[in-house]
């Protein structure tokens, strides 16, 4: 288990916290295997083409608070990228019943050329100034770029100066993009500001109150719950200041993708006693039900856990074995993040259909809560067998296209935009679904299996797109193996 400290400025990078990895070639068996015998090492590559930056990954965590300013210490450019969480806010917030949507609160210090040299803390100190007077908010953090963080400016001691001066919590987040290889820092970091500044201690504990650390899912725990006599404390998208505050008094806290939430569940079992649910989320049926029933233990709802269950059953499986009659024998690749690209691994062998490989963005051996059932990736081998051509890479598109090519699924998942376009070159239908929680449960394998038979069915697109599209990748590379540049290759 690693040991959270939230008395540190920072959260430690992956690399060195959890020994978490962006280059393997091979398949998911072994490297679980190499995992659990802690022979698992990394393999760099002689030729990259992009990394995911921490910076974004940090400001999902805390943009979407109700009820917080968000200042970007760095140039403009770099608060731009920020400005599509308000358009996520406003698209998903309606599937979470919001009431009262309030706009985001983005800002950014505008650090130029001269900043660089003479430094930016000027600038940074009157930029949280007037995020505070424009938006009146009860938590400003203070996101570091690149350019803030390559100067070494003393951004802590900014916000302690802001925060002894306005008189709320000021929040700052160590996230610039050199940081780390693994994009997935930046959620640590994110939650590592919020554990430390905004989570109280309890005054009380409400034995009813789970946390849900997600990313903008519609309310499904919520339905769920009710049925169960829970009550759903998402964390943090869509969440208040007050809400955060109060999670360390709830029962305990889940996570639907410990790829987001594996700091800040263990932040609130070792920093404020909240128990961490220490399964996977509930993909495929074999999960779900230990998902479920581990919630039922830890609440001490066994009995309600298994009558859901049971109805669950005798709601869903007549669809779903209609759906694996329909879909047995269909092949499949997964592009995505590592929790919820292996979620999606079981949803499709649940669905009866032939996984061909995978390309996740990073490995992680074990999470912050040491605990081996959580591993998403060796349930997934555990209940459904083995997984080959699996790639760990940081969003390498040409090593994507390479395997793509020679595999040709029948369909393509994936978890982020822009991947999906690389399918559709080759004239593969493919499937993107931004609410994480449409695969999840009995109900969620038929969501998601129907989606899968209408994007097979509807292909036509696809292949007049192939016929047209023009591939940036030549005869050259497309022929070579596709992982020509990891570990030993020149």
């Amino acid at each position: 288990m690693t040991d959270i400290n939230l008395r540190a400025q920072a959260a430690p990078v992956r690399e060195r916290r959890l020994g978490s990895i962006t280059g393997y070639a091979g398949t998911a068996g072994d490297l679980v295997g190499c995992a659990r015998r802690g022979t698992l090492k990394e393999k760099n590559r002689s030729f990259s083409q992009c990394l995911g930056c921490s910076t974004s990954n940090a400001a999902c965590t805390v943009i979407l608070i109700q009820d917080a300013a968000v200042v970007s210490h760095g140039p403009v450019g770099c608060a731009g990228c920020l400005h599509e969480f308000a358009f996520t806010y406003r698209v998903n917030g309606v599937h979470r019943n919001l009431k009262e949507p309030t706009p985001r609160r983005i800002f950014s210090s505008n650090m130029g050329e001269a900043d660089t040299v003479y430094g930016g803390k000027k600038k940074l100190t009157e930029a949280v100034r007037e995020a505070a007077r424009r938006a009146t908010p009860k938590v400003i953090f203070i996101i570091t770029t690149c350019a803030s963080g390559i100067i070494g400016e003393d951004v802590e001691r900014v916000a302690e100066e802001a925060e002894e001066e306005l008189g709320i919590p000021v929040a700052a987040i160590f996230c610039e993009g050199f940081r780390s290889r693994i994009w997935t820092s930046g959620f640590d970091a994110g939650y590592h500001g919020i554990a430390r500044k905004l989570i109280k201690k309890p005054e009380k504990k409400q034995e009813d109150l789970i946390n849900i650390i997600n990313f903008w899912g519609a309310d499904l725990f919520g339905q769920w719950f009710s049925r169960l006599g829970l009550r759903a404390n998402y964390l943090t998208p869509y969440a208040t200041v007050a809400q955060i505050a109060s999670s360390s008094e709830a029962a305990a806290t889940i996570q639907i993708c410990a790829t987001l939430g594996s700091y800040m569940g263990a932040a609130l079992e070792q920093g404020f006693g909240v128990p961490e649910i220490k399964v996977s989320p509930p993909y495929g049926i074999p999960q779900t039900e230990r998902w479920f029933r581990e919630l039922g233990r830890v609440t001490h709802r066994e009995e309600a856990v298994e009558d859901f269950l049971r109805e669950e059953r005798e709601i869903w499986t007549p669809e779903i074995e209609a759906l694996r009659e329909k879909l047995r024998g269909k092949t499949a690749y997964v592009t995505a993040g590592a929790s919820h690209g292996h979620s999606l691994l079981a949803v499709l062998r649940e669905l009866g259909m032939e996984v061909q490989g995978a390309a996740i963005f990073h490995h992680d051996p074990l999470y912050d809560n040491g605990a081996v059932s959580a591993d998403t990736l060796q349930n997934v081998v555990s209940d459904y067998g083995d997984v080959s051509r699996y790639n760990v890479c940081n969003k390498q598109e040409f090593e994507l296209v390479n395997i793509l090519n020679r595999t040709r699924p029948n369909i393509l998942l994936a978890r982020h935009g822009g991947m999906t376009l690389w399918g559709a070159k080759f004239g593969i239908p493919s499937l993107l679904i931004g609410d994480e929680h449409f695969g999840m449960g009995y109900q969620g394998l038929v969501q998601y299996g129907k989606r899968i038979l209408d994007t097979l069915e509807n292909d036509e697109f696809v292949k007049n797109l192939e016929k047209h599209a023009i591939n940036p990748y030549t005869a050259w590379w497309l022929e070579q193996d596709p992982y020509t540049f990891l570990g030993d290759g020149q």
